[in-house]
């Protein structure tokens, strides 16, 4: 194969990490074992990141960017992976470290790789992507943890519309739990109540300063905001709680007490998706296939060509991205 493709690369423009659209050749893609011809990737608030150089996701440069891929392998040198099989990739440092899926093709180690679903379509993995299954680690780690229990109190998730957020509302909803969803977009009351959502909060309550310790609300709860939000949330969650933290839109920081872990005895469980083991990834991806709404899913989802993706990474950003956009890397 010498044809050339279109791709998307981090570079050093100025100084600073940014996205360009770039002619590469096969012989532009890492030696590794396999080589998968990618059908969709996805856009996360990392790739959102990555691509307008807002925030250091790429820690070597030029790199393809986009954390998660999913298509058909083309050739193999690892008797696991044969052409014609179909698999996706979340994280393992794709644009950070490694080569990542904002290309037509591209080689992977094998011991990334998961098979896809027999219950979704590479389009509708990439829907889910990133988000979705760092979604679904959360609501695992909630019920490892915690005292969670369908029907009984109230599970929030903050930054809702979102795509951590959309689909952890849908799964907590399928799942049988009571949904407080906290966003700041009245628009997106309606798609919350939709994809489950027993009530709405404005996020506002959760984003100015409060007490160390506050009236107990939450049974548990799923934040992808940080900050001032999550101390809020931490505050105002019931004895022997829990919260899974899995992002940071809001700030890195966290201005809270100890009060609530030492007094309530809350649990604050951090979740990564990049380098998860492969058995914590099959049981979330279980979990997406048993209990994610297709119909939610496709209510929550865009396509888009990369060739949009300047737009779309600013439109992330910004805050104005709702629910989950699948990149057509072909397009």
């Amino acid at each position: 194969m010498s044809q050339s493709f279109t791709a998307v690369v981090i570079d050093s423009v100025d100084g600073k990490p940014k996205g360009q659209f770039r002619s590469l050749t096969m012989a532009d893609l890492p030696d590794h074992d396999v080589l998968v011809q990618v059908a969709y990737s996805t856009l996360n608030y990392k790739d959102g990141l990555a691509f307008t150089g807002k925030g250091r996701i790429a820690r070597r440069m030029p790199i393809i960017a986009g954390a998660d891929l999913a298509g058909t392998v083309v050739e193999s040198r690892n008797a696991a992976w044969k052409p014609g099989d179909k698999v996706l990739i979340n994280g393992f440092g794709l644009s950070e470290t490694e080569a990542g899926g904002y290309s037509p093709y591209q080689r992977v180690k094998p011991e990334w790789l998961m098979r896809l679903p027999d219950s979704f379509s590479l389009e509708q993995a990439m829907a889910i992507g990133t988000a979705g299954y760092t979604a679904a680690l959360a609501v695992l780690a909630l019920e490892d943890w915690s005292r969670i229990k369908p029907g009984e109190g109230e599970v929030v998730v903050t930054g809702a519309a979102g795509g951590v957020g959309s689909i952890a509302v849908s799964l907590l909803a399928s799942s049988g739990y009571l949904v407080t969803a906290s966003t700041g977009r009245e628009e997106t009351h309606d798609y919350l109540k939709h994809l489950g959502a027993s009530a709405i909060m404005d996020r506002a309550s959760l984003t100015e300063k409060g007490g160390p310790l506050q009236k107990e609300r939450f049974t548990g709860g799923i934040d992808s905001v940080g900050g001032t939000t999550l101390a809020n949330v931490l505050a105002q969650t019931v004895y022997g709680g829990a919260v899974a933290a899995c992002g940071l839109a809001g700030g890195a920081d966290l201005p809270a007490t100890v009060m609530p872990f030492i007094l309530r005895g809350v649990s604050l469980l951090g979740i990564d998706s990049v380098m998860t083991p492969m058995v914590k990834r099959e049981r979330a991806w279980q979990r997406l296939a048993e209990k994610l709404n297709r119909d939610h899913l496709a209510a929550m989802t865009t396509v888009e060509p990369l060739s949009n993706l300047p737009t779309l990474a600013d439109a992330i950003m910004d805050g104005r991205i709702r629910g989950r956009v699948v990149i057509d890397v072909n397009a």
